[in-house]
């Protein structure tokens, strides 16, 4: 297991990572969300050691994370490392052996991804011909050379079209499948949301929400749909209940409990003609707003 206790890191007056703790169990894989400058580049860099920090711990299977252990973990930068002017199979050979992989064994590896992802023919291309996606491709499959014990990748679904975002997914399953435990950052909420075990949301450097999608979700406020055959007005009338929008028979509401929303469709019933009472559940996008406001 991959955990960071406390990590802070400050710039003078500036602490743009602040008492961030969080775990990322084996075989499972984190979403790491929040917008710009939230903080999750710099933190993703102290836990890989290309960064000191501030205060705080970076731990791997429950002691100090070592220099060496750090060169078993595969990382994606936000900025693209590869090197343009090198073609691309020979320039993932040479990070294959970077972590100890033979050039046979680095090279076959190499190739085998390549051509799994679409780049089978591009083999001899330098990197800075290639298209921004088919770039980003082979920065992930840069990542996973070697057997990584542990994978911590910055936004590694920029710029993938859908296909290729789902064999990436695909990926990286394949390594939580054996035990390897996966932190990735993205904007991309809804794609977090289907991907991810578990969810840490970061602002303005610190943790304000972490957990399941279905134990985030429980921690929003109670909201219902209810839609009616006729008006809905009388609604508006109901102790405990706020009506967010009205229109007609439908009505978008938040109860104080689940005991007064029994109470609201019991009373609804008996004035007949219920269509719908159903339960919202917000978006990770609806979340992480309501989270990062508070």
């Amino acid at each position: 297991m991959l955990a960071v206790h406390g990590l802070t890191r400050q710039y003078g007056e500036l602490r743009a990572v602040d008492n961030v703790t969080f775990e990322v169990p084996a075989g499972k894989m984190i979403g790491f969300v929040g917008g710009n400058g939230a903080g999750k580049t710099t933190t993703m860099r102290m836990i890989m050691g290309v960064l000191a920090p501030t205060a705080g711990e970076v731990s791997w299977e429950g002691r100090p994370a070592s220099p060496g252990d750090r060169t078993r973990f595969g990382y994606m930068p936000e900025e693209r490392g590869l090197y343009p002017k090198q073609p691309v199979l020979d320039q993932l050979t040479y990070l294959g052996r970077l972590h100890g992989m033979t050039q046979r064994a680095a090279h076959g590896r190499a190739k085998e991804l390549l051509e799994r992802f679409g780049l089978g023919e591009r083999l001899k291309e330098k990197v800075e011909k290639l298209s921004l996606g088919n770039q980003q491709r082979a920065q992930i499959i840069a990542s996973v050379l070697g057997d990584p014990v542990a994978l911590i990748l910055d936004e590694p679904f920029s710029g993938l079209d859908p296909a290729a975002v789902d064999q990436m997914a695909d990926l990286l399953r394949e390594h939580t499948s054996t035990g390897v435990p996966v932190l990735f950052s993205s904007h991309q909420l809804e794609l977090v949301d289907r991907l991810c075990d578990g969810i840490v949301v970061l602002h303005k450097g610190k943790v304000v929400a972490q957990g399941t999608s279905e134990e985030l979700r429980g921690n929003a406020p109670l909201r219902y749909v209810l839609s009616l055959t006729g008006d809905a007005g009388w609604v508006r009338g109901v102790p405990g209940i706020r009506v967010l929008d009205l229109d007609g028979g439908t009505v978008d509401l938040e109860p104080d409990s689940e005991e007064v929303a029994q109470r609201l469709l019991a009373e609804a019933v008996t004035r007949g003609g219920v269509r719908e009472f159903t339960r919202v559940r917000p978006s990770l996008s609806e979340i992480y707003r309501e989270v990062a406001a508070a």
